[in-house]
């Protein structure tokens, strides 16, 4: 199902949300709350990573907690302290 918003916080544990950005292409796996799996970045997170969703940030600055957003960029930080900003997102999908 393609979508313009999704709130990670409210989806069934297990389910896969596909995001693709003008950069790259990344499969995020909710875990329940905030917390995901995610891969899709060649440096920090080539293969699943343990992650905490942050949200969205749109380009007035204005952040949106637990949603990723349709262009918007989508904010995570990985367990080991790296926060990653993505560049905006251009399509979605809860597979």
């Amino acid at each position: 199902m393609t979508t313009e918003l999704i709130d990670c916080r409210n989806l069934e544990s297990g389910s896969i949300i596909d995001v693709e950005t003008r950069s790259r292409h990344y499969l995020i796996e909710c875990l329940g709350g905030n917390s995901v799996r995610v891969s899709g970045h060649p440096e920090y997170c080539p293969t699943p990573v343990p992650a905490k969703l942050e949200g969205s940030l749109d380009q007035d600055g204005v952040f949106d907690y637990g949603h990723v957003e349709r262009g918007r960029s989508l904010i995570f930080k990985l367990d080991d302290g790296a926060s990653i900003t993505t560049s905006k997102v251009v399509r979605m999908r809860i597979n």
